[in-house]
Order: C-alpha cells, then structure tokens, then sequence
C-alpha cells in the first residue's frame, strides 16, 4: 500500500494547532503508511512542536507509520532545541 501524503500549510502556532488537530483526525484512519510534508509551514511555536508529537501518538494508537518530510530549517531547530531529534528528525 502507498503511502497516504498530507501537506500541512501555514503556521504551526497556539493559534492555529487547535483547528488544525481537529481538522486531522481523519488522517490516520484507513492508512498503515502516513507522510506529513511540512514544506509549506512558514513559523512554528511549542504548540506547533506539541502538535508533532501529538500526531506521532495519534498514528501509534491507529497502528499507523508516520514520517515528516521538508521540515523546515526553523521548525527542524526547535525540535534540536527541545531534544526530540529522534522522535521527529530520524523516523524511518
């Protein structure tokens, strides 16, 4: 089965992560093979990383293969910041 491919957009911030967690519940259904491409994210806050981790235990609860490509420079910094490399950078 390929994998399922959803462009995230925008700004990943306390202001949009709510509506955007909501509008992504139905992502994970039907899939064993999700990618997420964050080439389009302009600007990321902690919610935004919050919302990262959120979404790697949403495809672990649905059974779910889960992997971020075209992370942004930014967003790859504050991932390094907070020491989650190997749970967001280095996924297979």
């Amino acid at each position: 089965m390929n994998p399922v491919t959803h462009t995230v957009n925008g700004a990943l911030t306390l202001e949009t992560v709510p509506l955007l967690y909501r509008n992504s519940a139905g992502w994970f259904a039907g899939t064993s093979e999700l990618v997420l491409d964050l080439a389009q994210v302009e600007r990321a806050d902690s919610a935004g990383l919050a919302l990262l981790i959120e979404w790697l235990r949403r495809a672990e609860a649905q059974k779910c293969s889960l992997r971020f490509t075209n992370i942004p420079a930014p967003v790859q910094t504050l991932i390094r910041i907070n020491g989650l490399q190997d749970a967001l950078l280095h996924r297979e």
